[in-house]
């Protein structure tokens, strides 16, 4: 009814909550305005026999107007069926073309000929050669290759454990988020065959005690099923005596052996010995707790991987100041998720994390967090962890930050009056009254004995008297009688709100320029803010660090850069626009933030990730930024927000 390229314009304009430009969708959709202002016309046409129009608002943009409403629900529900038809029938773009290809070959032991490739997709055998080259790539990232034969085609080419896990997570890399994996098309067994397995290892992880999430539980049925599958072809795994003796030296082995003995009869599948460990190696790599009803958790735990994990919360602390490394319930969440992820590393086990973008785009701080706990696992055991697993540290990180937040009471201040008793008391009374009990006054001070209070709990100073030394805690200088602007400086803290461009200033924006490439964007700005002082190469080479280990590309046109550690004497924001989108790894960029955190800083650095995320979400906002030709336009666009 509809072809796909009008199917995502569509969906953009029904999801845009004011007026969207040609420039923003030809950006999205990867094709010219001029594409855009054609495809509107023929959209147009659609939609006004549909129960809609498009309005077309000079200056401003495009915007969907609907006259009938069951006419356009009917048509919508008409549209996406279509499509969701289509795409599991015929693959229509480059990257379900590649999925479809992929996962023809993984499911046959045969060569599959290019001609009969392309009759099934219905695509040209040259269409079918390029794809070949990403291919190669994506079965490199997996440590295979890809076979041709002339009159034969093409099978995909290594080692059956890496053939395994190839096949787990390109195959059924969405099926791993639905709970209920019975009822899921596998492509690889039965229906009933996959409930026997389920049932199977139901009902051991029952009798032994074992905790296995949701998600954990439907990856493993996942890997078990494969491997019947394998198996039943003549495929099998192998594995050194080194690497099996010590793998049958673990209590997984002993659970997969039971696993093992109800599936054969069952399936009628005969489990070598290493096809046992290849089962135990999956339970290894799982979080499981082992424990009697009524255990306590922390007795499960190796004391070696709980020293190692207190030393990584130490380590976060010593670089982000969050304060976590006291916290029980996080030691022990990290713990159970450390031990598995070991085992994932040391046998290649592939684990991926299907909210790896929510968590970089939510939770930005703790994602830091958790790159500083990849550091200190290769400093520690040599360990190179990727960012699915960082994310789920992450995770783990963000949770304990959101639970401090939640037990958090009233801020704490003390003041400091220089002008006698009078003036504190009245300074007091005026901060309780404009506050009551979102502000606790701890104690009031003079000056010189300031240096003998213990700061410990208190959240930030008032102080009528500027203070010159550098403090462990904000400091928040103000007037005796308190002005609507001391008021609102106090107002911000209390309330936690971060000022607007309080962390750039006109010479760090650079807006409009035409740069071409990740790259170039980054020596620019690496070349300007260098010149004003402001880094160094050790900052810049930080910052390629930190790029080398995960994308800072968030979606929505913005890439926020930064060191992987604070390393400049103040916090701030360098921003650059460009003309025109770039690819920055895995997404278009057309909005850098180049962020540096001022190195023992003892700000809440969450407060100013909480206002770049907004911008992250604000769809209209970066568009509108990304337009302004001049600072002053760019700042009263900014203060929208």
């Amino acid at each position: 009814m509809i072809i796909s390229r009008l199917t995502m314009i569509l969906g953009e304009l029904m999801g845009a909550k004011v007026p969207i430009t040609s420039e923003y969708l030809a950006s999205v959709i990867k094709v010219t305005s001029r594409t855009i202002r054609n495809d509107m016309k023929d959209l147009q046409a659609i939609l006004e026999k549909n129960g809609a129009d498009i309005k077309s608002v000079r200056g401003t943009g495009y915007e969907l107007v609907v006259n009938n409403n069951q006419q356009f629900i009917n048509f919508i529900n008409e549209v996406f069926q279509d499509t969701a038809e289509t795409s599991v029938g015929r693959p229509d773009s480059p990257e379900e073309r590649i999925r479809y290809i992929i996962t023809r070959l993984l499911l046959t032991n045969k060569f599959v000929k290019l001609d009969h490739l392309a009759d099934e997709i219905f695509v040209s055998r040259s269409t079918i050669l390029n794809d070949v080259k990403d291919i190669k790539k994506i079965l490199s990232r997996y440590g295979l290759s890809l076979e041709k034969k002339p009159n034969y085609g093409l099978r995909i080419k290594g080692d059956e454990v890496k053939v395994r896990f190839c096949m787990s997570d390109y195959i059924f890399n969405k099926k791993r988020d639905e709970l209920d994996v019975v009822n899921e098309q596998l492509n690889i067994l039965t229906k009933e065959e996959i409930l026997v397995i389920r049932n199977v290892i139901l009902a051991l992880i029952r009798e032994h005690h074992i905790t296995l999430s949701d998600v954990g539980l439907n990856n493993l049925i996942i890997h078990v099923a494969i491997a019947c599958k394998r198996i039943r072809e003549g495929n099998h795994v192998l594995l050194y005596s080194d690497e099996l003796n010590e793998i049958i030296g673990q209590k997984e082995f002993s659970v997969a052996e039971k696993i093992v003995k109800n599936l054969s009869e069952s399936l009628m599948v005969d489990f070598p010995e290493n096809e046992v460990a290849y089962i135990a190696i999956h339970l290894l790599g799982t979080k499981m707790i082992e424990k009697s009803p009524g255990e306590q958790v922390e007795k499960v735990i190796d004391k070696k991987i709980a020293q190692l994990v207190s030393d990584i919360l130490a380590k976060i602390d010593e670089n982000l100041s969050l304060g976590i490394s006291e916290d029980k319930e996080l030691l022990e969440q990290m713990c159970l998720h450390i031990k598995p992820a070991i085992n994932r590393y040391r046998y290649g086990m592939n684990l991926r994390n299907p909210m790896i973008n929510e968590i970089k785009a939510n939770y930005p701080v703790a994602f830091q967090a958790g790159l500083i706990a990849g550091k200190e696992l290769k400093k520690q055991l040599s360990i190179d962890i990727d960012e699915n697993e960082i994310g789920y540290l992450a995770l783990h990180i963000g949770v304990a930050m959101e639970r401090k937040q939640i037990h958090h009471g009233p801020k704490r201040c003390l003041i400091v009056c220089a002008s006698g008793v009078g003036s504190a008391r009245l300074l007091y009374y005026k901060l309780q009254s404009t506050f009551g009990p979102k502000l606790d006054i701890v104690d009031t001070t003079e000056f010189y004995k300031l240096q003998q209070m213990d700061l410990h709990d208190i959240d930030f100073i008032i102080s009528t008297v500027p203070i010159q030394q550098k403090m462990s805690i904000p400091v928040i200088h103000v007037n005796t009688f308190l002005g609507d602007q001391d008021l609102n400086k106090i107002k911000s803290a209390v309330s936690e709100q971060t000022t607007t461009l309080e962390y750039t200033r006109e010479e760090l924006v650079f807006l409009q320029q035409a740069l071409l490439s990740k790259e170039e964007v980054l020596s620019y700005m690496f070349s300007n803010l260098k010149e004003m002082g402001l880094i160094d190469d050790v900052f810049i080479e930080s910052v390629k660090e930190r790029e080398a280990l995960s994308s800072t590309s968030f979606g929505n046109f913005v890439a926020i850069p930064h060191p992987l550690n604070p390393l400049t004497d103040e916090t701030f924001w360098s921003i650059c626009t460009l003309q025109k989108p770039i690819e920055w790894d895995d997404k278009l960029v057309q909005f850098v933030c180049l962020l540096s955190v001022e190195r023992d800083s003892s700000g809440d650095l969450q407060r100013m990730y909480d206002m770049l995320g907004k911008v992250i979400d604000d769809r209209e906002l970066v568009q509108q930024l990304i337009k302004a030709k001049s600072y002053h336009e760019f700042k009263d666009t900014f203060l929208k927000l």
